[in-house]
This record gives C-alpha cells, sequence and structure tokens, in this order.
C-alpha cells in the first residue's frame, strides 16, 4: 500500500516571536506618545522627530523579520540594535540636559529592549548578553556618567535578557528531546507493525512448510528442517528489534548535528510514515463485512444484525487480530477444533471475543513462547488492539478452551443502540473470568 509522509512541527519558541511583535509595536507607540507630550520640552525637536519617522517605518517595515528564527537573520538583528543605539547616542542632541540629568527616557525609551530580546530569542543568552552589553555602554555614554537609576535600568535589562535567552536554550533542548522520544515511539511501533506482519505471514508459511516436510519425508524432510531453522533466526531477529524501521526523523538540510531534526523556523520536526489509504479512507466500515470470511464449517460467527461502524484502520487491525487469534486455534488446538466469534456493539465501544474448545494453554507457557521469540499473540493480537487504542484480554483455563476478548472503544463513530446480537446456535458464551494469562 502506497506510503504517506506526515510531518508534525513543534516550535515552543514560536509564541515568543509573536509576543516580541507585539510587543516592537507597543513600544514604538509609547515612545512616540511619550515625544508627543513632552514635545514643548525638546531644544531640538526636529531631531526626535526625524528619529522617530525612521524608527516607525522600521518597526512596521520589519514585522516579518520577527514573525520566526528563520527570517530574524543576524543582518537584521544588528541593524535593528544599532539603530536601537544611535537613538539613545541621539538623546543628547534632541533633549534638553537638564531632562537627561533628572532621569529622563531616552528617544527609543523601552522600545531598545526589544531590539535586544530578539537577540535573546534567536540566539540564546550569549548573544543576549552581548545585546545587553552595548546596550549598557550606550546609556552610559548617554548619560555621561553612571548614575543609580541608569545603572538599575541596564542591570535590569541585561539580567531579563540572559534570563529569556537562557529560558529559550532550555526550552529548544526540551523540545529536541521531546521530537526524539516521539520519533522513537514512531519508530517503536513501525517495528512491531512490522514484526507482526513477519508473524503472520513469514513465519506461519515457514512453520507450516516444516510441519508438512515432516509429515511428508524424504527431500521434503530436508526442506521442511532448512524452513524450521529459518523460522527460529527470523523469530530471533523480529524479537531482538533488528527489524529495519523505514519511519524515521532525518534531518534538514544544512543540519550535521545528527540530533533530531529543526526546521528553518526554529521548531522541531518529526516526519512519520504511515500506510495511505484510497478516498473516503475516514468513513467508518463495516466490521462484520471483514470478519464474514473467516466464517465455516468449524467457526461460527455471532455479530448484530445492524451493521458495526469502526473507523477503517482499527477495524482492519481487529479483523488482523482475529485472524491472528484463530490462527492459534488452528496451530494448537488442532484442525479439528471448533471456534466461535462473537461481535457485541456497545454504545462506548465494539467486543469482538474468539473462543475455542481446545485444550487451553497451560500457565506460564506465553511468557515462555514470548521468551522463544514467538510474538503470536504479544504483537499480532495486544500490540494491534494497544495501536488502536483497545485492548486484548487472554482468558484461559487447562482442559476447557481458551478466550481471547478484543476491546476497541469507538470515540465518534456511530453506535447502534438498541441492536441485540444474534448467538450462534451452540456457541458456548460463558463471561466468568476464570484465570488470566
Amino acid at each position: 500500500m502506497p506510503k504517506r509522509q506526515h510531518v508534525m512541527r513543534m516550535s515552543v519558541e514560536q509564541p515568543l516571536w509573536r509576543a516580541l511583535a507585539g510587543y516592537r509595536v507597543l513600544t514604538m507607540l509609547y515612545a512616540v506618545g511619550l515625544f508627543a507630550t513632552g514635545y514643548d520640552r525638546f531644544p531640538r525637536p526636529g531631531v526626535a522627530i526625524a528619529y522617530y519617522c525612521v524608527l516607525s517605518v522600521w518597526t512596521l517595515a520589519t514585522l516579518p523579520k520577527v514573525a520566526n528564527a528563520a527570517n530574524c537573520t543576524k543582518r537584521f538583528l544588528a541593524a535593528d540594535l544599532t539603530l536601537a543605539l544611535t537613538g539613545i547616542l541621539l538623546t543628547p542632541v534632541a533633549d534638553a540636559p537638564a531632562r537627561i540629568a533628572d532621569g529622563g527616557p531616552t528617544l527609543p525609551s523601552i522600545w531598545t529592549a526589544g531590539s535586544v530580546l530578539a537577540f535573546a530569542i534567536k540566539g540564546g543568552w550569549r548573544w543576549a548578553a552581548v545585546a545587553s552589553t552595548a546596550v549598557a555602554a550606550a546609556n552610559l555614554v548617554e548619560r555621561g556618567s553612571p548614575a543609580r537609576d541608569t545603572v538599575h535600568n541596564v542591570i535590569l535589562v541585561w539580567v531579563a535578557s540572559i534570563a529569556i535567552g537562557y529560558v529559550v536554550e532550555v526550552a529548544r533542548a526540551s523540545e529536541r528531546t521531546l521530537a526524539r522520544a516521539l520519533e522513537i515511539e514512531a519508530a517503536t511501533r513501525e517495528r512491531e507493525r512490522l514484526a507482526r506482519d513477519i508473524h503472520d505471514g513469514v513465519l506461519q508459511v515457514l512453520a507450516m512448510v516444516q510441519r508438512r516436510g515432516a509429515v511428508i519425508g524424504g527431500e521434503a524432510a530436508e526442506l521442511g528442517r532448512l524452513a524450521g531453522e529459518q523460522e527460529v533466526a527470523l523469530r530471533t531477529l523480529v524479537s531482538g528489534g533488528l527489524v529495519p524501521v523505514p519511519r524515521a526523523t532525518r534531518d534538514t538540510p544544512g543540519d550535521t548535528s545528527g540530533d533530531t531534526a529543526a526546521d528553518a523556523s526554529g521548531g522541531a520536526v518529526v516526519r512519520t510514515v504511515d500506510e495511505d489509504s484510497d478516498d473516503g479512507a475516514d468513513k467508518p466500515v463495516d466490521l462484520r463485512a471483514l470478519l464474514a470470511p473467516y466464517a465455516g464449517a468449524r467457526v461460527s460467527l455471532a455479530e448484530p444484525g445492524a451493521p458495526v461502524l469502526l473507523r477503517p484502520a482499527a477495524a482492519r487491525e481487529v479483523a488482523a487480530a482475529v485472524g491472528a487469534a484463530l490462527d492459534n486455534v488452528r496451530r494448537h488446538a488442532g484442525e479439528g477444533a471448533r471456534a466461535w466469534i462473537l461481535v457485541e456493539d456497545e454504545p462506548e465501544s465494539v467486543i469482538v471475543t474468539v473462543r475455542d474448545d481446545g485444550p487451553g494453554i497451560p500457565q506460564g507457557r506465553l511468557a515462555q513462547a514470548e521468551g522463544e521469540g514467538r510474538l503470536g499473540v504479544a504483537l499480532s493480537i495486544r500490540g494491534r488492539l494497544r495501536d488502536i487504542g483497545g485492548s486484548a484480554e487472554l482468558i484461559s483455563v487447562p482442559g476447557q478452551g481458551t478466550e481471547v476478548e478484543l476491546n476497541v472503544p469507538k470515540n465518534t463513530n456511530t453506535t447502534n443502540d438498541g441492536e441485540h446480537t444474534r448467538s450462534a446456535k451452540g456457541a458456548p458464551w460463558t463471561r466468568g473470568k476464570a484465570e488470566s494469562r
């Protein structure tokens, strides 16, 4: 089936860029308003007006530059900081010395902090330290002496920008760690899916060839022996987790770190490859149609009279799990064993039960089989149900058969309230939880 790649992009710093863009506009308006209220106290208002015109145009024109990390280039940061420093140094030219001595604001006022914060978000605390140090030096030059309020403002900007830069670096590291964890989880699920497919296909065929070869004898016996050796080797490979995983996160161009990919905007990217489906893949399907082929002379199917609707992926996995349970019946209970499939359409979930009249499973046998690499129950049944948010419960009493109960939540699927399950004649549906393996 064709594959479809899903890209999940995570960026914990993107809200910071949006906040910075809003901060720059608001502080630009604040600086202009502050100048307007004290216009008559400026001995050279023309210098301030010219600067505020440049500041306003620059702030509005460069809003796309502070939309994300990709657009916020080093050249832009340098020009932005230069504009802020120029405004600080022009303050003595436009404003009266008495106002400056009394602690009056600089021309850019608190807009300068936005320039420093851009350094912090883009490059972390080290870039923030460089930018805030430059701002501190300009403020000291503007005042002419290290007054108390000047030193207080310089330290405040310096500490705040470095702290924000450090938080951004920690957030990025956490983002990469989370993306890596999601990648590992996706790879594990893909490995389990491949292991289930191998178990349901190749391993079953090899086991059948081994059994038939031993019965026929001669050259077929040798072929069966070789098939048995390959079955053991393949089971060891699958249970050891060495199955190739096509689902992975790849680094973006230019990223040579080897870590989880980060896109140009600074967010971590996780790419997963899923099976694609035809048009209408989200349309619920009737589970009964998928289970009907399993019915036969020795397999009875009891189902509701109305459609049992599930998501396509969930319905396919349930049907495959039922098939795996029936394969176990044929292999371990014998060709003459009977099996019953019961489908129950509950308001919140769909329950499918597979029961046989075989000898049952001895205590500890499942754990032993899993240790030998025989993962039919662990992967083909429980693994499938776990992947779709359901659960599988195995109930077995030696001498009284085995019952496998599959429970799948419906989520938003249509329910069939009021419908009753039609029971197959003679189906021994005993719900007693005698012994769980």
